[in-house]
């Protein structure tokens, strides 16, 4: 193409998208629509006379792309990056295992091939990156649920080349080489070591060096140069330029120089992810998604849904507090550049029909669309589901947080950690036996089947109901197995949390260390499960495997829910005495001041009551308090903060049980319970530094 031609492409996108930003930024809407729409009016479906030349478009994105990336990564430096992906990742597993899970069944029931229905599972799996770093810049949105979305964003990137890998393998062969698969994951393991660790070693001193310069445009090129080159590796080894990009920013992040950098690469960054915007814009083509409007709204709904239910699902059981979770599931449900990527793979292989890209980019433009609506009502939705739910779940919610804290901080045992980490490779090891057996039967039944009926001459039905059979004593050993694993590794950890009381003597703990082991035996199975359906339903197909998993649920879940309802009774029937105690060792000190350790337990039988609860903390309200005359329902505290109230003493009525309609006064004493996160937001709120809590906190 002639740079009179690159001219006009690039004149004729950036003046019509100028023009609906404008629109719609006067609309108050979010400028991402109009990024979209002005996509539509220079696309090729619409006939406006503004067509701009697609390839071209599509090279800038790339550079939009690229840019966004590297921006993100320099917010996560490599030890943040660490941190955040230890919980992230089982986040992302347990989240893009449900949607491969439901969306290869919704494909099934759409009347699609098995083969498509294996791509939609993997198209609705995994989120935008670009769509969620433009929608939070927009938004403003900050705080944890920003580094935990993160996380999971590139967990999912990692997880879409495995599903690249996988799915190629498939369209090919027929079959999924378990060699291949893990030659695949040892390249891609030696490859972030090798740019990781050579990059630590010159990348941020030279940045440094750069940066002494003092010339700010000398910053900008080496930096954006490092950007691309980094981009270009990861291209020349098979991967995304976004992962290269991402793993720059965190390299130069770790000069400490990123804040400097941000500034100077923003401008250049904003205008291609506008670029990007219009490319995804411009695919959207409205004969199509009238002509496939079913598969269309249904997959909408999947994304959406699905999404929403299983990151808030899986960030809640990993430790996150309710409306952390609520938050990062609402702000990841759309599908983005990935997804097009692995219906573009579809097609070009001919494993699916010409109909199902469209439908993706329809997908894709419709969750983009709902995206920036959804993190606005993420923090009015988290409150109207902490309402919602039942008082023992309430109790429940309100204490695992602080088990999760108490776990990631807790010094434990060599012996004891020895034997965890003996547990977790049983676990993989009974649930890498159970796929392997499951898939290796799937391929048995027909060749046994014949093999039954030309030597025994049974019938076909008779012979494939024995091979069935056979193949379900072959496969419910082990599925006892995982179940077993999880419920002792469940128990372990537990221990480690809450220790047992010594033989003999009263074990106040053992009702919080019951139900925090269902839990995670629950959390242990359904991963597993989630992750086996996911890899093996392709193979088998048909409804058992479903079925079996969810009547183990339903078992577990019915332990839960006796077991949350247990707890709920045992805090409110210790909160007087552990306000008393309480009570009695603030006089001493002051009553709004915290215990900095947990009181010995000779003298203080509130913790021992109940313990895993922390040691409450009081909170006076003293006025001028933007709490006093509000309910804890209007201050929603639990909601926004994650901490819950045991008890409140007032002068002339001494300890009352809290209820959420009756108003605080001045002179209150609040008695708090809950991760040290939380207890530090509710006494902000409560003493008046913030009225209220963003959404984005």
């Amino acid at each position: 193409m002639d740079s009179h031609s690159f001219l006009q492409n690039l004149a004729v996108v950036l003046c019509v998208a100028a023009v609906a930003t404008v629109v719609f930024q006067r609309l108050r809407q979010p400028v991402v629509f109009g990024y979209l729409l002005a996509g539509m009016i220079v696309g090729p479906h619409i006939a406006i006379p503004l067509v701009a030349d697609l390839p071209t478009i599509r090279a800038l994105s790339e550079l939009g792309v690229i840019l966004l990336m590297f921006s993100l990564g320099l917010e996560f430096s490599i030890r943040k990056l660490v941190q955040v992906s230890q919980k992230a990742g089982a986040v992302a597993l347990f989240e893009c295992s449900v949607m491969v899970s439901v969306g290869y069944l919704v494909g099934q029931m759409l009347g699609l091939t098995r083969m498509e229905s294996i791509f939609v599972g993997a198209i609705v799996g995994i989120s935008s990156t670009t769509i969620i770093v433009k929608a939070f810049q927009e938004q403003k949105v900050k705080g944890r649920v920003t580094e935990l979305v993160f996380g999971i964003l590139i967990i999912e990137d990692l997880i879409a080349i495995f599903l690249l890998t996988i799915l190629t393998t498939i369209s090919r062969s027929g079959a999924v080489s378990a060699g291949e698969l893990g030659l695949t994951a040892l390249r891609l393991v030696m490859f972030l070591t090798a740019l990781i660790g050579f990059g630590l070693l010159i990348v941020p001193r030279a940045v440094r060096a750069v940066e002494k310069l003092g010339n700010p445009e000398t910053t900008l090129v080496a930096s954006i140069g490092i950007c691309f080159a980094a981009a270009l590796i990861a291209l020349s080894f098979g991967y995304s330029v976004a992962l290269g990009a991402f793993i720059a920013g965190s390299l130069v992040a770790e000069s400490g120089e990123q804040a400097a950098i941000e500034h100077l690469v923003q401008p250049v960054r904003d205008m291609f992810a506008a670029i990007f915007f219009v490319s995804v814009g411009v695919l959207i083509d409205p004969a199509l998604i009238q002509r496939h409007w079913v598969a269309i709204a249904v997959l909408t709904a999947v994304v959406i849904v699905g999404k929403v239910v299983g990151v808030a699902l899986g960030a809640f059981l990993t430790g996150s507090r309710v409306r952390t979770s609520v938050q990062a599931g609402m702000s990841l449900a759309q599908i983005g550049e990935f997804s097009f990527i692995i219906a573009g793979l579809g097609l070009s292989l001919g494993a699916t029909g010409e109909f199902l890209y469209p439908v993706a980019v329809a997908v894709s433009a419709i969750t983009t669309l709902t995206t920036p609506w959804l993190i606005r009502a993420s923090g009015p939705v988290a409150n109207w589901v902490d309402r919602k739910m039942p008082r023992p779940l309430q109790t429940f919610v309100s204490l695992y947080g602080g088990w999760m804290e108490q776990l990631r901080s807790g010094s434990r045992p060599a012996t004891r950690g020895r034997e965890l980490r003996r547990l977790v490779r049983l676990l993989l090891l009974d649930a890498a036996l159970l796929g392997a057996t499951t898939i290796g039967a799937s391929f048995a039944v027909e060749p046994v089947t014949e093999l039954l009926e030309g030597r025994f001459g049974l019938g076909n039905q008779v012979a494939r109901v024995a091979v069935l059979a056979a193949a379900l004593v072959l496969v419910l050993p082990l599925v006892a197995g995982v179940v077993r694993v999880a419920r002792r590794l469940g128990v372990g950890v537990a221990e480690a949390v809450l220790a047992p009381a010594a033989e003999g003597a009263p074990d106040p703990a053992a009702v919080s260390r019951k139900l925090l082991a269902v839990t995670l035996q629950l959390g242990l199975v359904l991963l597993a499960g989630l992750t086996l359906l996911a890899l093996t339903q392709p193979f088998v197909g048909g409804v058992v495997a479903p079925l079996l998993l969810a009547l183990l649920l339903v078992v577990l879940g019915a332990g839960f829910w006796r077991g949350a309802a247990d707890l709920h009774g045992h805090v409110r029937a210790g909160a007087q005495t552990i306000f008393d105690v309480i009570v009695d060792q603030a006089r001493s000190g002051g009553a709004d001041a915290a215990p900095s350790e947990p009181p010995a337990p000779a003298s203080s039988p509130g913790p021992l009551l109940l313990p895993g609860l922390g040691v409450p903390t009081l909170v006076q309200l003293e006025p001028p308090n933007a709490a006093v005359g509000r309910s804890l329902a209007s201050l929603n505290l639990r909601g926004v903060t994650g901490a819950t109230v045991l008890a409140i003493t007032r002068p002339e009525q001494g300890v009352l049980l809290p209820t959420a309609k009756d108003p605080l006064r001045a002179g209150d004493v609040l008695a708090l319970a809950g991760s040290t996160e939380a207890i530090e937001a509710a006494r902000q709120l409560l003493r008046g530094a913030t009225a209220t809590v963003s959404p984005s906190s």
